[in-house]
């Protein structure tokens, strides 16, 4: 006889922990939004060892696992998901899903295994970011996923054609984006936070940049740019939102370009909406990027944006879109000339309405996810009541 189902079947969600960067942020908003009627949902936290006060609903789970490093969570992961027997379990991020599609095989039968891809391979590759045995992790383990989450068109094509997933187990999700909750933040935020409340009023423009401090965000290009660009607007100064392991050489690049004043380092923000208001635009300055979920947030508020060609996804959504000034290649000399023509056609605080966001929307992206999350549930299904009979 097959077993009976859970009416309301075990969602587990993993990342390696909560306040990190878009990857995290995605994973945690779809946890808060996930329908609590329909799934019994569950966070784990790799890497995490405690909340001091729990950020989601009561009606999600919250799970630190405690892990030193990701690749150390063997086996805490494994006693979890054996403890909960989830019908499906969503892995977050790119390190985190190779782990749990490694440990597969271990889970208790049936368990459905869905992985969402953050970043671009090829790009990601050709700038030194993922190296050759790990390219070759991806293509053996990859095709153990039941699905994988990609958030481009464009990214689904190169998973199939570099990694030779079966396009039936790829699906193309938008990241969701609390458009409403960003524009309502934005509009309460002050007119000029105390990072710029000390300029003279005539100040300005006021770029804004938000990411981890690494090489593949770029920042490095964005400071060689800015020191070419304040020729021309001598008064334009920066805040980069984030932290990472190139802060110290960034700030020494500062240094080297005369930026010291010009430039702010605000370490790690919660809510960069609260930048929003006073910015006069977002830059994204990535060397490669999947879709930025920072750049969806400010598209949101209506910022101005300034970016570069850091993947085909982004290029694919901000082509010829007005309030939008893409670069033509990934440099410091393409990003400053891209600044320079966006600053001399723009009003002061000038806002675009971004149409193109609303396909981010909560409400559908939520629905989106849910779908594919049905989906698994049905083939988890099946695979009980055959493993029952």
């Amino acid at each position: 006889m097959p077993t009976s189902i859970n009416p309301r079947p075990k969602v587990l969600l993993l990342i390696p922990h909560l306040g990190g960067g878009g990857a995290e942020q995605v994973t945690a908003l779809l946890a808060r939004n996930l329908s609590s009627a329909k799934y019994e949902v569950h966070l784990g936290l790799v890497t995490q060892s405690g909340v001091d006060s729990n950020p989601m609903p009561p009606s999600v789970c919250l799970h630190p696992l405690g892990a030193a490093r990701v690749r150390f969570g063997i086996w805490p992961l494994l006693r979890l998901v054996w403890r909960l027997k989830p019908e499906v379990i969503l892995s977050g991020m790119a390190h985190l899903n190779l782990l749990v599609l490694l440990l597969r095989p271990l889970f208790p039968r049936g368990t459905r295994v869905l992985v969402r891809q953050n970043g671009a391979l090829a790009s990601a590759q050709a700038f030194g970011d993922i190296r050759g045995y790990t390219r070759l992790l991806y293509r053996l383990l990859y095709r153990r996923a039941d699905c994988v989450v990609c958030q481009t068109p464009a990214m689904a094509l190169e998973l199939a054609r570099e990694l030779r997933i079966p396009e039936t187990r790829l699906a193309v999700l938008p990241n969701p984006v609390d458009v409403e909750a960003i524009r309502a933040e934005a509009r309460a935020a002050p007119g000029h936070p105390a990072h710029w409340s000390g300029l003279d009023p005539r100040s300005g423009p006021h770029l804004l940049a938000v990411g981890r401090l690494s090489r593949e965000k770029g920042f490095d290009l964005l400071l060689s740019a800015l020191a070419i660009v304040r020729e021309r607007f001598p008064t334009a100064d920066l805040i980069i939102a984030g932290t990472g392991a190139e802060e110290a050489p960034l700030k020494a690049q500062c240094r080297q370009l005369g930026l010291e004043s010009a430039v702010f380092f605000a370490g790690h923000v919660q809510r960069p909406a609260e930048y929003f208001r006073a910015a006069s635009v977002f830059v994204l300055s990535s060397r490669h990027e999947g879709m930025p979920n920072a750049m969806l947030e400010a598209a949101a508020a209506g910022l101005p944006i300034v970016a570069l060609p850091s993947s085909q996804g982004v290029v694919d959504l901000l082509g010829h879109e007005p309030g939008v000034w893409l670069a033509g290649e990934i440099s410091s000399p393409a990003l400053r000339n891209t600044l320079l023509a966006a600053l001399a056609s723009l009003q002061p605080y000038e806002r675009f309405s971004h149409t193109f966001i609303q396909e981010f929307a909560l409400d559908q992206a939520i629905q989106a996810y849910e779908s594919i999350l049905d989906t698994a549930l049905a083939g988890s299904k099946l695979s009980q009541s055959a493993t029952a009979d």
